[in-house]
């Protein structure tokens, strides 16, 4: 009932191969093997470091250039699964699906399986600058350790997916974040706080920190590694279990007790997940096996 979880507070800067980014992968990732964990987080867009390899005149590679790196994004992500016997989220990577374009957040479990989630809520700046498209299913995955979601930066500020997720199943919501300023770093982070309270869940989320001078809208980044629990006795008074430092390249580790997630939506001080009124509005529920006492 217990899993160890790491945020990945990715470092962006300027490469020049694709080999150069997967060392700077492979970093983090035995650096959070050393600590024998069994859930890593990457950020959203961290494989946007890929366009700043350019083009044969010096220019940054365009969003539309990004889909091309998805095997080699997978096969790295993949053999690192495997060989550490970890679960990665490997941020987000876009990906490119009958000529659209998604920001697909992708699991890679320990056994060599792949699966994705693509975004569900796209900012302006996605649609307007880059042309996301948006997913249009919400999945939990079922692992050893757990049951979990992946919602991406802007998709943790809608409480209903969340509350969907949660009555899919998930103890665990994964957040990949992105946010360039102070603003948008706090309107995801309170969202989180938020969801882990309504749903008596917990949230791992990380960001970007860093630049990327030629690639626009990668040039600015505000980020924190994050793991946040409801507000209740068992857990911290302010509810995070582990935070880093802001905009510095490190990991944050910590534990995650889901028998105590069970015991507080039982017998809390508040039961909001046992108290909302469906009566009222409207609900998504599990079946019945799903319904976590």
């Amino acid at each position: 009932m217990k899993l160890r979880v790491s945020a990945v507070q990715y470092h962006l800067h300027t490469i020049h191969s694709f080999e150069e980014f997967a060392r700077q992968v492979e970093h983090y990732v035995k650096t959070a093997q050393e600590f024998d964990v069994d859930f890593v987080l990457f950020p959203e867009f961290f494989t946007t470091q890929l366009m700043s390899i350019g083009n044969e005149k010096g220019e940054a590679l365009s969003i539309q250039d990004l889909p091309n790196f998805t095997e080699q994004y997978v096969s790295l992500f993949t053999k690192l699964a495997t060989e550490t016997g970890m679960h990665i989220i490997g941020g987000t990577h876009v990906i490119r699906r009958n000529d659209k374009l998604y920001n697909v957040a992708h699991l890679f479990y320990p056994d060599g399986r792949v699966a994705e989630q693509a975004k569900l809520h796209i900012t302006p700046t996605e649609v307007n600058e880059w042309n996301m498209s948006a997913g249009d299913s919400l999945e939990v995955f079922h692992t050893d350790k757990g049951t979990i979601a992946m919602l991406t930066c802007y998709d943790i500020e809608f409480p209903e997916i969340v509350r969907m997720a949660k009555a899919k199943g998930a103890d665990v919501i994964f957040c990949p974040s992105c946010t360039d300023d102070r603003h948008g770093f706090h309107r995801v982070r309170y969202s989180c706080h938020a969801r882990t309270i309504e749903n008596q869940v917990y949230v791992v989320t990380t960001g970007t920190i860093g630049s990327l001078p030629t690639v626009d809208f990668m040039r600015g980044n505000f980020g924190q590694g994050a793991i946040i629990t409801p507000n209740d006795v068992p857990f911290p008074p302010k509810g995070i279990m582990a935070e880093g430092e802001i905009n510095q390249d490190m990991i944050v580790t910590a534990d995650l007790d889901l028998q105590l997630l069970y015991e507080v939506r039982e017998k809390g001080s508040v039961t909001t997940w046992r108290d909302r009124r469906t009566d009222l509005y409207p609900d998504w529920e599990a079946p019945t096996k799903l319904v976590i006492q």
